[in-house]
């Protein structure tokens, strides 16, 4: 019973570190990525759609991204979904595709970033601590309803710290890699 607890909470703090990874590669380091789009979504039909499915999108080069719609009817719907998303940058538009030159970085912007991957570390970090506060509660619970005995208690609350501690610790190495790669240049 304890293990599926401990089963449970581990898939749990597994998922908020998948999706700290998620929001980070919406953060723009020193190359530009496409994911930074990830976050976008079109009017498509009446249906807000992620850029990815309505054309193709690629990385030209470190600072340029290229949309091709797969209707060309699409663009000013692109751009605008790009303009309401304030990403930095201002679609440029031909009769095939819209392109997005990111100017270099400065040292301000990237100190920003680095801010920012932070503050999203500390919430994949409250996260952790919420879902070994909930492992915890059902660990006591057990405990109370007289199905585990005090030490398997002691003991299980023991194991989901020391799952914590791993990763919150993991989550610190995640934001000082994503720091150091915002702050390369």
């Amino acid at each position: 019973m304890t293990q599926e607890i401990l089963a449970n909470t581990k898939n749990h703090m597994e998922k908020s570190i998948e999706s700290l990874r998620r929001d980070f590669s919406t953060l723009r380091s020193g190359k530009v990525s496409v994911s930074i789009l990830d976050n976008i979504r079109v009017s498509y039909y009446d249906t807000p759609t992620p850029l990815n499915q309505i054309g193709s999108v690629i990385a030209q080069d470190a600072s340029t991204i290229v949309i091709t719609p797969w209707e060309k009817s699409l663009l000013k719907d692109i751009e605008k979904a790009i303009q309401e998303a304030n990403i930095g940058v201002n679609p440029n538009s031909d009769s095939e595709s819209v392109k997005l030159f990111f100017p270099p970085m400065t040292q301000e912007q990237r100190k920003e970033i680095a801010k920012e991957s932070k503050a999203m570390g500390e919430k994949a970090k409250i996260a952790i601590r919420n879902i070994r506060q909930d492992g915890n509660n059902h660990i006591k619970k057990l405990e109370k309803d007289k199905q585990i005995t005090e030490d398997i208690s002691k003991k299980s609350q023991d194991d989901i710290q020391k799952l914590t501690d791993e990763f919150v610790k993991k989550i610190d190495e995640m934001v000082r890699h994503k720091e150091e790669e915002v702050m390369k240049i």
